[in-house]
């Protein structure tokens, strides 16, 4: 039975069983903002990487087919608008996304396929080398959506950014390969205490926002970009307005962070991997009706 309402979003990332990144950051919003969501983990640790330990299985890329041959064997796949992608740490795992997309969109040919590239972040790689090449040439030509940092922007074309014109120039390698949505979650091309986030959509409009960075110097929060790509996903369906999914998804995002920033200890000392931990339950309410605050400036 192939339904052509259903918003399901087939979210293949990792996961985690304290706290919030990858597939347990991005559940909860989606379904706050109306999408089934099954998670596939790419791998299931006891807490994300940034503690001082961690456990936990890796999936290999024949688990990730044995799971997606039970889903295509009931016929289920026509019932999912939406695969999301997000850390994984295989090259034959990542691979076989792309077989997966295929059967997905053969069922679906209006599956949207929302990617996140992660890779790294401040100039340095947490995943092996031998995925750029599978993302750069197999993966990112597929997608409809893309939402990497600056420094996987630069790692997949090949280019440092130094500006902006160095990113729109960015931007314009995406489009080339027929990817109609690009936004760059975060770059370090804005004001002194200010990131800026870019989009840019084919044949369409090109936007920024301006980001007031929140906490002390050297606070950084996991997850962020996860919970990026899933609120832009649901943001950005049906037809809405690009420039509103863009402006909503930064609102949100932003107040997760201050509700996260307000709630650490007042100490000295740096705040633990457990005390960053975002404050997603807390902020349901900003999650389901975000605040606008900073408007996008439409460059183009």
């Amino acid at each position: 039975m192939t339904s052509t309402t259903e918003k399901r979003v087939l979210s293949i990332q990792s996961s985690v069983v304290f706290g919030y990144v990858g597939n347990k950051v991005a559940t909860y919003p989606l379904q706050l903002l109306g999408f089934d969501v099954d998670p596939l983990n790419s791998v299931q640790f006891s807490n994300h990487t940034g503690y001082k330990c961690f456990n936990g299985p890796v999936a290999t890329e024949k688990e990730l087919a044995d799971i997606f041959e039970g889903l295509k064997g009931n016929e289920l796949l026509s019932h999912y608008s939406h695969l999301l992608t997000g850390y994984i740490g295989n090259p034959l795992f990542l691979r076989q996304v792309g077989v997966i997309l295929k059967q997905m969109r053969a069922a679906n040919p209006k599956l949207i396929y929302v990617c996140d590239p992660v890779m790294g972040d401040n100039g340095s790689m947490y995943v092996p080398k031998e995925l750029l090449p599978v993302y750069r040439d197999e993966i990112i030509p597929l997608a409809d959506i893309i939402t990497p940092n600056q420094f996987e922007v630069e790692m997949l074309t090949g280019k440092p950014i130094n500006d902006e014109a160095g990113i729109w120039q960015a931007m314009e390698w995406f489009h080339e390969r027929k990817i109609k949505t690009v936004v760059i979650s975060s770059s370090d091309l804005g004001q002194p205490g200010m990131l800026r986030a870019f989009l840019s959509q084919l044949n369409g409009p090109q936007l920024a926002i301006d980001i007031p960075k929140q906490g002390d110097k050297g606070l950084f929060f996991t997850g962020t970009g996860d919970l990026f790509a899933s609120l832009f996903l649901a943001h950005s369906y049906d037809g809405q307005d690009v420039c509103e999914a863009f402006e909503k998804t930064v609102a949100t995002l932003q107040a997760v962070i201050k509700r996260t920033v307000d709630a650490l200890p007042t100490q000295n000392g740096a705040a633990t991997a457990c005390e960053r931990e975002l404050k997603l339950v807390q902020s349901k309410a900003e999650i389901e009706q975000p605040k606008v605050l900073l408007k996008a400036q439409r460059i183009k």
